[in-house]
This record gives structure tokens, sequence and C-alpha cells, in this order.
């Protein structure tokens, strides 16, 4: 079986194919190529600012949640879901310029039957503890309110999502132009930021659904058949792995269920930082979501993107691997591998970046460069091999 017949029978798209095809011929805004929608100052009417409003869920990490806190009774992994919505927001924001002064509102859809009161309780604190920390790394972030339902018609655990808006100078709006000769600068996913408690095995909120049925073992299909599709998904793929969620990762002697659940990092303070001093240098910020390392590929032309230097493939994604036998190219597609966000920048700018990044504790450096071409292209040369997108 085909890891693309894998990922439809499991209900999920690695590159979001059906949604592109749905939206390719809505309005794309201000400007076409920014890594978010920028509409005209509707709040205020002054041609010299715009408006924009983002929204993103925790997808289906809020399942694999689910089964760990039933598992343990650890409540500390509902702050880590709210943080993934949140943050799914702000580093796409992030990368369009926006870096402050946004506003959030919550959308959270739970079955009773499953999520009590006191988790609710939990995920509506976690938003506001977020929101204190980014305060004291230099980030203003506003929490305007949000809905919460009961739809256990519709849903079966929970869904976690956030709305975000901004206002900012148009001048401001990082508009991707990606030049030949630009170097890409890669930004960890893992480790463990000034603003992080503790190691973050690098995982994002993209590629769960194949992430926890390919990792985790059998046993959570019998025990909780509500935290994923009984009906419709085959059952040789659900929880298909070996691994309980409180086993050990050798590696970095975390369980592989906080591992997996590791909490999506913001780059959004090193980011605010990064702009203030070399905005005109930036060619383009790519928050590797959707589509993992070819995401860049939806915003260049005529391009040839070259990664040939990519940061080491930290332990989570080699045990996502190992567990699903996912060939690595499709790995590259799915999972960030160890960083994701890139800047696009001249390579003296690089040098400063890469600093900037350690004095925070994340990793960083030149791992690629572009090049003109006739058509799109993107070469991975990588320890896992070499693949041609």
């Amino acid at each position: 079986m085909t890891e693309a017949s894998k990922y439809e029978q499991r209900g999920v798209s690695a590159d979001k194919t059906d949604v592109h095809n749905a939206i390719r011929n809505l309005d794309k805004g201000l400007f076409p190529n920014a890594f978010c929608k920028i509409l005209p100052d509707l709040a205020g009417n002054d041609p010299e600012y715009v408006n924009v409003m983002h929204a993103d869920t925790a997808g289906t990490k809020t399942s694999l949640a689910y089964i760990y806190w039933r598992e343990t009774g650890d409540n500390s992994v509902w702050k880590g879901v709210v943080q993934d919505s949140i943050v799914m927001n702000l580093d796409d924001m992030a990368c369009a310029g926006i870096t402050d002064n946004i506003i959030l509102s919550s959308t959270i859809g739970r079955n009773k039957n499953y999520i009590s009161g006191d988790v609710l309780s939990h995920l509506i604190a976690a938003a506001g503890e977020f929101i204190a920390e980014m305060q004291q790394h230099g980030v203003s972030l506003y929490l305007s309110g949000g809905e919460t339902a009961d739809v256990g018609d519709i849903v079966r655990t929970l869904d976690v999502g956030y709305t975000a808006f901004a206002r900012l100078p148009k001048k401001d709006v990082v508009d991707i132009q990606v030049r030949p000769g630009s170097v890409i600068v890669a930004f960890a996913s893992y480790g463990k930021a000034a603003w992080e408690k503790e190691y973050n095995g690098g995982m994002g909120s993209n590629g769960l659904t194949s992430a926890r049925h390919d990792v985790f073992s059998n046993e959570y299909t019998t025990k909780y058949p509500e935290s994923y599709d009984a009906v419709n998904m085959p059952q040789e793929l659900a929880y298909s792995g070996s691994l309980k969620l409180t086993d050990i990762e050798s590696q970095t002697g975390i369980t592989a269920g906080k591992l997996v659940l590791s909490p999506t990092r913001t780059y959004l303070p090193l980011i605010k930082a990064i702009l203030a001093k070399h905005r005109p240098a930036i060619q383009g910020m790519i928050h590797c979501t959707g589509g993992a390392q070819t995401k860049v590929m939806k915003f260049v032309e005529n391009l040839r993107v070259v990664k040939n230097n990519l940061l080491p493939v930290p332990p989570l994604f080699r045990m996502i691997q190992e567990q699903s036998g996912t060939d690595a190219r499709e790995m590259y597609k799915v999972f960030n591998m160890g960083h994701r966000l890139e800047i696009y920048t001249d390579a003296a700018s690089a040098q400063d970046m890469i600093a900037m990044a350690a004095a925070v504790g994340i990793d960083a450096q030149v791992i690629g460069y572009c090049e003109a071409a006739d058509k799109n292209e993107l070469l991975i040369e990588s320890e896992l091999g070499t693949f041609t997108y």
C-alpha cells in the first residue's frame, strides 16, 4: 500500500489538495504571495494600514491528547493543545510580518460524554498562561473571548480552534519574493527555546493522524474507540504501531506520548527581533506546516530550491519513520523533520540571524540556496537520501 493510499484511507491529505482546489478561485488579497491573506484596513479605513484575520486548529492532536490524559491523568497536556492551536495562527501571521498586538478568539467543540468541565477549565486557563508568557518575551496578545459548544453529535472528543486578528502598517507586510542567489536559514523545531520549560520534540501540528496511528499500539482501538473514525478507517490502519504512550524514547528519555504531543513551538519573539533588525534583507519567511519541507514551492516561481545542509533529523521523526516504515521522501513532505521556520535572505544577514537564534536557545544554520530555473524544483540532499519534488 502506498503512503498516499494510507493517508487517504485515514481521511487525511499531506498536501491538502482538496482544500487548495476549493479555494483556488478566491481573491488572494492585496499581496497575493504573502503567507497570509492581506485585507484592506476595514477596521480603520486607512490606506496605509492593512488587516489580517487567520484561523486554525490543533487538528487531530487533540485526539492523542485525550488518550494521554485518560492514560496518565496529566492535565498539562491541555495547555499544549491550546498552544498548538494559537501558534499555528501566530507563526503563519509572523511570516507575513505580524508580530505584535494580536487579538485571539477561541472556538472549542467538545463531546460532553468524554470531555469534562474540568478539562474545559484547563483549556481556558491555558490561553491566559500562554499570553502571559509571550508578554514576558515582548509579544502582546489579547484574548477577546470565544465560543464553547457541546457538539457530541459531530465531535467524537474535542476540537480546539483559534481565530487571530491584527492591524499593521502596509509597509511592514512581508510579501514573499524569493530571488536566485538567496540562502535559506532554517530554525530548529526541537530542543528548548528560552520561552519553553522542557525539551520540545519538534512535532508541531501537522501529520498527527499519520503519526499517532503509525506509532501507537492497537490496544487503543479497543480502549478508546471514540478517538478515531472506527466506522470508515480500515482496522489494519488504526493504531498500527508497537509503542504505548508511556514507553520511553531512548535518546531523549522522554515518553513517546510526550514527544509526539510536544507543543508547537512559536518563533514569534525571535521573528519580531529579526524583522526589527533585518527586514530589508528578508525575501520571504516560510512556516513549514502543510506540505512540510515542500511548503516553499507554493510561493516561488521559476526557482530551484536546494536544501543540502539540513539540521539533524531529531529522535521524534526517526521514531515515527521506524514505526511507520514511511519512505524518507514522503517523510519530508508530511513532517517538518527538524525545522519549521525558514527565512530566505542574503549570506551576511543569515549569519546574524543564526546568532540571534542561538541567543534564545534555538539551533539554526544555512541549509541551502536558491537558483534560477525554467520551472519550480525542490532538491533535498539529506542524511536520509536525495529527493526531488
